[in-house]
């Protein structure tokens, strides 16, 4: 039999033979992981550098294994350069909708190209393993990520750069006279992204702030910063200029310098919820935030299709082992579904997870123990149970530092959940493979309707009902930001075909989408012309 090892290493490259050799644009290779160490760059004013001191990647499915990558660990001391670039960029931005408008088209040649790279058999698989290698996933997840991202890179082709930058004009109170809108870039930008989608979500920000005029600093995750170092590099095979955007790869707090000393307009997080606030506080509130999302799902009294609702619930709980900013974190469902069996094969589905095709893996932001410990707080409810799972993983070879545990589920009573003593733990986002389910009945809908209002942040939600009026009443006193709703609905899923992000909150950050670019990136200005004094005019009296 194969060890834990020799498995990964064949699952993580099963795909790799598909291309012969890495890219001519890269020079990272995901199938030297584990026998060489990759040594990740800086950008900055551009130029690719390093920094003094040095931060081992550890292997996140091998304790026992060597180094993933090495990267800088970027010190304060060393953050001159990334001051003097961001600095060297003026308000007005890159360009704008009056000055360096061949820019526009640039950009859409770029994005693309890019884009027909990522979507190509060998571009795909490439980027696949190199999120793989760093974020476990199984290869399905890891490739939709890189589809999502090419097709987004590929709607915005050509002059649908341009077409972002789309202004208005209103005619004036008298001839000559002329309101203009624009859409005006920040200039000097910042974007520190997370660990859990390594490419399409520093991908979609960053290609947003540099259609609209934006200079970019990105700040990638210190577990995942290679594969934006390459796709970096892609960008500028496909012709972006080097100095465009600058690569900083360093602990959070020396980021949280570098907002300090240079002259960054704008800032977007997408993280967690503390970082955010924090952030807030240091920009003084110049920051657009996707951060947490204690994500529920509503199922409605009109029971159907339940081998399909149960397959989308085990999904959108305990795909990339739960940690999506929209994973389903509370599964609040009608008591006629209790009678469907829809728990039996949610705990069904479950079960086939295995570390083996990385269908379930390593938690990276928190350790086994903070994550039973966090189960059996829950189970300490009166007529708490649990579901599924509770236990850590069996036969890993996972970091201790990291989380190892099987698909879990708790039931928590309503009225039990809704207590002051229980509700903040109840919905309470723990980044991983876990969730909370409840029961309501007809006359508890606004029991779920409280909870719902109670909770912090809205992300995403599913409303699973095709009853109209039972649907129509739960979107309307809701406020989630990315709402499915439906038979089909889902928590999970960020696509490049529509909206995602919060709602109820102004620093909210969307992504993806044409609106979510321009809200994010860029700020309206308005220019009046009035140029023509009439021939008749009279000097007033003084007023």
């Amino acid at each position: 039999m194969l060890s834990r090892i020799s498995i990964r290493t064949v699952q993580r490259f099963q795909s790799a033979r598909s291309f012969a050799s890495i890219p001519s644009w890269a020079n990272f290779d995901p199938s030297l992981c584990g026998t060489s160490t990759h040594e990740v760059k800086n950008l900055v004013g551009g130029e690719w550098t390093t920094a003094s001191s040095k931060m081992d990647v550890i292997d996140p499915m091998r304790k026992s294994g060597p180094p993933i990558v090495t990267q800088p660990a970027t010190s304060v001391e060393e953050l001159a350069p990334f001051i003097e670039s961001m600095n060297s960029c003026p308000k007005t931005g890159l360009h704008n909708p009056l000055k360096n408008v061949d820019r526009y088209l640039m950009l859409g040649h770029v994005s693309r190209k890019a884009g027909e790279v990522l979507l190509s058999p060998e571009g795909n698989e490439y980027f696949t393993q190199a999120i793989m290698s760093c974020m476990p996933k199984s290869h399905a997840q890891a490739s939709g990520e890189v589809r999502v991202t090419a097709n987004f890179l590929l709607n915005f082709s050509s002059d649908n750069v341009r077409f972002l930058a789309r202004g208005f004009s209103v005619p004036g109170d008298h001839d000559g006279q002329q309101s203009n809108g624009y859409r005006f870039p920040y200039g000097p930008s910042m974007i520190i992204s997370p660990f859990n989608f390594p490419l399409e979500i520093p991908v979609l920000q960053l290609m947003g702030a540099l259609f609209m005029g934006n200079k970019v600093v990105l700040k990638p995750h210190e577990k995942v910063g290679v594969v934006m170092e390459q796709y970096i590099r892609l960008l500028h095979d496909c012709g972006l200029p080097m100095s465009d955007v600058d690569l900083l790869n360093s602990e959070g707090p020396v980021a949280g310098e570098l907002l300090k000393q240079a002259n960054i307009r704008v800032t977007q997080f997408t993280g967690s919820s503390k970082i955010g606030e924090l952030l807030s506080e240091q920009t003084r509130g110049k920051v657009f935030l996707e951060d947490a999302g204690f994500d529920w799902k509503i199922l409605g009294p009109d029971v159907g299709d339940v081998d399909y609702v149960a397959w989308q619930c085990d999904q959108d709980a305990y795909a990339c082992t739960g940690q999506k900013c929209s994973a389903q974190s509370c599964l609040i469902m009608h008591e006629n579904w209790s009678k469907s069996g829809l728990l039996e094969k949610m705990v069904e589905n479950a079960s086939k997870r295995k570390i083996d095709d990385i269908t379930v893996g390593p938690v990276l932001t928190h350790t086994t123990a903070d994550i039973l410990a966090h189960t059996d707080r829950l189970l300490s409810i009166p007529g708490a149970k649990l579901l599924m799972g509770g236990k850590e993983l069996a036969s890993h070879d996972i970091p201790d530092c990291y989380g190892a545990v099987e698909p879990t589920a708790v039931f928590v009573p309503l009225e039990e959940m809704l207590k002051p003593e229980h509700f903040d733990e109840c919905v309470k986002e723990l980044f991983g493979p876990f969730q909370v389910v409840t029961e309501f009945s007809d006359a508890q809908l606004p029991m779920v309707l409280e909870a719902c209002e109670r909770m912090s942040h809205h992300l995403t939600a599913a409303v699973v009902s095709n009853d109209s009026a039972f649907r129509r009443e739960v979107l309307a006193n809701t406020v989630n930001g990315t709402t499915y709703a439906g038979r089909r609905a889902r928590t999970t899923g960020a696509p490049q075909n529509h909206w995602f992000g919060p709602a109820g909150d102004p620093r909210g950050a969307g992504i993806g989408s044409p609106e979510a670019i321009k809200l994010v990136w860029s700020c309206h200005r308005e220019i009046i012309e009035d140029s023509y004094v009439p021939d008749d005019w009279v000097q007033p009296e003084v007023s």
